[in-house]
């Protein structure tokens, strides 16, 4: 085993999803750092469709608030379909997630009430000072998107390397008209998800678990001669 290819195994092994940040914020060199490093990943003939839109702490509880407002009077309108539905053991990873999340947290299974206030923690960045919003070039539709993928897991790779936690929402995205109008984006640009990025509260209790991964044997058939 090379040494690089076990600092990328550690960086992805250390990479968790923060669900909970301290209000210090990031400077600016760090973060333009952090979407250098992301700009590697490969893209369809090299397009690069990715753009991030960064606030700092003043505009992160701007767009906190209209969020948390749209949430309560607006129906959700993502750019992009929802998927339009969690089988089988894709759900069953879903569910296993969301009840580790609960149980860290000291919520009830049957809580309806304290399940949806965690859930509105994904419009409160869960605390984080800077939010990155990612889109897309809409003429190149998911394609576009599938490339923007690559580049929001470099980013938390990136960013875990120079110790600064994150997590990529795509709730936010369920209100793309919100984030939108408070970003001044275009309508050519799709709203595909957030990452939140900050410090990680080492002491909050839903920061305390971790996901896990799929067996190789469970992701990979082999088609042979």
């Amino acid at each position: 085993m090379t040494d690089r290819y076990q600092t990328l195994l550690d960086l992805l092994g250390e990479r968790h999803s923060c669900r909970a940040f301290l209000p210090d914020p990031v400077p600016h060199g760090v973060i333009a750092k952090i979407v250098q490093t992301a700009q590697r990943v490969p893209s369809w003939c090299n397009a690069q469709p990715w753009q991030v839109s960064v606030t700092d702490p003043a505009a992160t509880e701007r767009l906190s608030q209209a969020l948390l407002q749209a949430v309560e009077t607006d129906a959700p309108r993502p750019d992009l379909d929802w998927p339009l539905r969690y089988t089988g053991v894709y759900q069953d990873r879903r569910r296993t997630c969301g009840f580790q999340l609960y149980d860290a947290v000291g919520i009830a299974r049957e809580d309806r009430g304290a399940r949806r206030a965690q859930m509105l923690e994904n419009y409160r960045f869960f605390g984080a000072p800077h939010v990155a919003i990612v889109t897309s070039e809409a003429d190149l539709g998911a394609y576009g998107a599938m490339d923007c993928g690559g580049f929001v897991a470099a980013f938390t790779l990136a960013a875990q390397a120079l110790g600064i936690a994150t997590i990529p929402q795509a709730a936010i995205a369920a209100y793309a008209p919100t984030v939108r109008r408070e970003l001044d984006l275009p309508d050519t640009r799709l709203i595909l998800c957030a990452i939140s990025l900050g410090h990680a509260d080492p002491d909050h209790p839903a920061n305390g678990f971790r996901t896990e991964r799929a067996s190789p044997d469970e992701v990979i058939t082999w088609v042979r001669d």
